[in-house]
């Protein structure tokens, strides 16, 4: 049951801002131009000669024929959705179906990031020094979504409950998607969207570095400047 409180709202953001790991390759099923219908046929007679397929292309269950998107870059929004796993839980999903999360601005992605990644970085206790690759995925949005910045507890710093309950009843409600006042920027909002459909393939933008020092992250180099950023 959703709170009643979230308020649709016409966003329109000429770019996105995306970060993620740059170990992930392309999908080659899903840049290519074959019917997203014909999706399933198509790995079961690849498995064939390649039994990874599946575990690279992820559970296309998970995503409708009809709302799946293809083309060049598709992977970029595809494999939010396929590779989701309760093992790794979101702030408005369980992790039992994908979002695909982004920022208004450059910033407020690398700062979503870089909070998860230290998370990531302390939780299994990695040693000081240059850690993750990660690229920018630039895009927009021109989309109706739900502003839940007044429903409670949604944008707890690290309890997701309410925030669960909330994006699983939007979507099974028939939301595209949330936006809310970002957690670890002040004055930046994020955007989360619950189908590929709904948000154009993104473009790729810089690449980045981040420096662990053991205790946090304090450090991005981007590779394209040669820049390093001190993270306040």
């Amino acid at each position: 049951m959703v709170s009643g409180l979230a308020v649709p709202t016409r966003i329109e953001w000429p770019k996105t801002y995306r970060i993620i790991r740059s170990i992930y390759p392309p999908i080659n099923l899903f840049e290519d131009i074959a019917d997203p219908h014909d999706w399933e046929l198509l790995v079961a007679v690849e498995a064939k000669t390649n039994p990874r397929i599946r575990h690279e292309v992820g559970d296309l269950g998970k995503v409708p024929a009809h709302r799946r998107v293809t083309g060049i870059g598709a992977s970029y929004v595809m494999a939010p959705f396929v590779h989701c796993s309760t093992a790794r839980p979101g702030r408005f999903t369980d992790g039992s179906y994908g979002i695909y999360y982004a920022g208004e601005s450059e910033d407020v992605a690398l700062a979503e990031t870089i909070h998860h990644h230290q998370r990531f970085m302390r939780a299994t206790s990695q040693s000081p020094g240059w850690t993750s690759d990660f690229r920018v995925l630039v895009g927009s949005i021109d989309q109706v979504l739900y502003d839940v910045n007044a429903v409670p507890d949604v944008l707890h710093p690290d309890v997701y409950t309410a925030s669960h309950v909330e994006g699983r009843g939007l979507r099974a409600q028939g939301s595209n998607g949330l936006l809310w006042n970002s957690v670890r920027m002040t004055g930046q909002r994020c955007i989360g969207v619950f189908w590929p459909d709904v948000i154009p393939i993104p473009v790729q933008g810089r690449h980045y570095c981040y420096h662990w020092d053991g205790a946090r992250v304090d450090f991005v180099r981007q590779y394209d400047t040669g820049t390093i950023l001190a993270v306040t």
